[in-house]
């Protein structure tokens, strides 16, 4: 049986995401807080503000303000509680395997 031919094609291009190199490893400590609270706030908000003042011409405006409020309090909070919550999550969860 002959070995495999060696292939002269180039490595491939480093993975991106929307055309943007993707971030190291490391940053998936700030990404997923960030990407959570920033889903969690725009639902959430949306929702609150419906409830309050119905469907109006003012709800893009009153839920855009109620957003941006409450990221600002969500992503600093997620920052600090996450550790907490993986440590509480560990000793209620059996681990893997």
């Amino acid at each position: 049986m002959n070995p495999p031919a060696s292939s002269s094609t180039p490595s491939p291009s480093p993975k991106t995401f929307l055309g943007l190199r993707k971030l190291p490893a490391r940053s998936a400590a700030w990404v997923t807080p960030l990407l959570l609270s920033l889903l969690m706030t725009f639902i959430v908000s949306l929702i609150s503000t419906l409830r309050v003042v119905g469907l109006s011409m003012d709800v893009p405006r009153l839920w855009m303000s109620s957003w941006a409020l409450s990221w600002l309090v969500a992503f600093p909070t997620l920052l600090l509680v996450l550790p907490l919550v993986r440590r509480a999550t560990a000793a209620i969860v059996q681990p893997p395997g």
